[in-house]
């Protein structure tokens, strides 16, 4: 994993670019673009967090996301290099994090355009966010990685 982390960095981190790019480019001036009953492209200057938290609170985001980038790279290189579920988690979230703290810094929000109806508005970082918490949680249910983490 340690040695595929840059690479599944910059390939995550590009793809997150890529698609805020095209969703700034084709979807703020067309509208959205229904896909599916329950799932469209939408443009989102998000200045909060997800459920409208936050709204306007740009500079609390960029240090919550500062500081949770420099914790995130030191438990990385705490946690046990074989353990896939920690460092595969920490990676993503990590990812994910830098990713949206580059559109807070650059363009004071961060764009989002992933819109499954009912839920907030996303975007690939998030997604990173997401799927690493869950593989976090799971390679922490352990009690003994707990103690270390």
């Amino acid at each position: 994993m340690r040695t595929l982390r840059p690479a599944i960095v910059l390939t995550l981190l590009a793809l997150d670019r890529a698609t805020k790019l095209w969703a700034m480019r084709e979807l703020r001036p067309r509208g959205p673009i229904p896909l599916l009953p329950f799932f469209e492209l939408s443009y989102v200057e998000n200045t909060g967090a997800a459920f409208g938290l936050g709204h306007g609170a740009n500079g609390f985001f960029i240090a919550v996301s500062a500081v949770l980038i420099a914790i995130l790279f030191r438990l990385l290189r705490r946690w046990p290099r074989d353990d896939r579920w920690l460092q595969a988690g920490g990676t993503l979230v990590l990812t994910g994090a830098v990713a949206n703290l580059y559109d807070r810094l650059v363009y004071r929000f961060v764009v989002d355009f992933l819109y499954l109806h009912h839920w907030p508005v996303f975007n690939v970082a998030d997604s990173c966010i997401t799927g690493g918490a869950v593989m976090l949680a799971w390679g922490l249910k352990d009690p003994e990685k707990k103690a270390t983490a």
